[in-house]
């Protein structure tokens, strides 16, 4: 839902940051793995129970996930680095509430077991529309540049990026933070299968 807004915002640093690894050979998929190691870090972190270190590295390594798109556009897009990108950033986002989980099991290991089956849902919801999308040939007018159809919803990517920080804010709050997400997860589950219901109702 803030996407869209998000990324208008912070377009123009992302623009002037990616000309700059672009002038000096870094390559989108750099970018992508460095983004995801810097998000593994993160998750370490905060399952050793330093959420706030945590948060800096997670803040940098969103950072880097939007670079890359970034330093691709200014090269030349792949299927490869589409890919990588969402399988990475995926992996990712289930890393923060098992990084939780693992922190302090007795309190949040249930919450990130429900925010990560509802992740499920909004993820596999996700991909099987972009798959579906592809075959008939339809395309994003809202998120054109993105390299696969990128159906949005109530919790993208900037608002789970929201909950994540709180999370590392306050950490005695995780698990209404995460089954209060997890609940908004599931609207967004619920109308991406209505999104899907209707576009792909009739035969190809």
């Amino acid at each position: 839902m803030l996407d869209r807004p998000a990324q208008a915002l912070i377009a123009p640093a992302l623009q002037a940051a990616g000309r700059w690894l672009v002038g000096r050979g870094v390559t989108a998929d750099a970018v992508s793995w460095a983004g995801f190691g810097l998000g593994l870090a993160a998750a370490a972190c905060i399952a050793l129970q330093q959420p706030l270190a945590g948060l800096a590295l997670l803040l940098a390594s969103r950072l880097a996930d939007g670079l890359d798109g970034t330093v691709a556009r200014l090269t030349k897009p792949t299927d490869r680095g589409a890919f990588l990108d969402i399988t990475l950033d995926f992996l990712f986002y289930a890393s923060i509430p098992l990084a939780f989980a693992l922190a302090d099991p007795a309190a949040n290991a249930l919450a990130a077991a429900v925010l990560l089956a509802a992740f499920i849902g909004t993820g596999s919801s996700f991909l099987a529309f972009a798959v579906l999308a592809e075959r008939r040939g339809l395309k994003s007018l809202a998120y054109p540049g993105k390299g696969l159809f990128y159906l949005g919803g109530l919790t993208e990517a900037t608002e789970t990026l929201v909950c994540f920080v709180a999370m590392c804010l306050w950490p005695a709050s995780f698990a209404p933070l995460a089954l209060g997400f997890a609940a908004l997860c599931g609207l967004t589950l619920l109308a991406r299968l209505r999104a899907g219901w209707l576009a792909f109702g009739t035969p190809r």
